[in-house]
């Protein structure tokens, strides 16, 4: 039998999400996600402990930044779909925000996701996509898109959201 491989270990730190949600009623969806980019209000922890980031916010698009790697793998050697769909559901989630007015919230209704080819942490860097479809005074729907630096598609997704406020 082989020998144990050595332990590896990730530390992960956050900043209060209470100071994040305060913001998030003081100010437009779009200048809250900037807020965030900018370090002016703290990142939701599930960033930190999935490890993904915002790189581009426009209104009713963004893209988040994600590096995969081992500590993210499944039984079978490559990224659990679950890691992914956070970050696809974090990307539509946040192209929604971007079109919401000062104080209006929102929350996934529902989403899915098709996973087309298998990541690993040889894939590298990933942007995952979400741009808003549609924009009601109840619901709002999403689709998300994760591809490697080539155009690659790995993922693809959609939801629909609950606007609240």
């Amino acid at each position: 039998m082989d020998e144990p491989s050595t332990p590896r270990r990730r530390i992960v730190e956050w900043q209060d999400p209470l100071t994040g949600l305060e913001g998030a009623r003081a100010l437009s969806g779009i200048d809250y996600l900037r807020a965030m980019k900018s370090g002016d209000l703290p990142a939701p922890p599930v960033t930190q402990l999935v490890g993904f980031s915002l790189d581009v916010i426009e209104s009713g698009r963004v893209v988040f930044d994600f590096v995969p790697g081992e500590v993210h793998y499944n039984p079978i050697g490559s990224v659990h779909g679950g890691i992914l769909s956070v970050v696809l559901d974090s990307a539509m989630g946040c192209a929604v925000q971007s079109k919401l007015p000062m104080g209006a919230l929102y929350t996934t209704l529902e989403f899915k996701v098709n996973f087309v080819r298998p990541v690993t942490a040889a894939t590298g860097k990933l942007a995952c996509e979400g741009r808003v479809i549609h924009t009601g005074t109840k619901t709002a729907t999403a689709e998300g898109y994760l591809r490697d630096a080539s155009g690659r598609l790995y993922a693809h997704s959609t939801t629909t959201c609950l606007l609240l406020g």
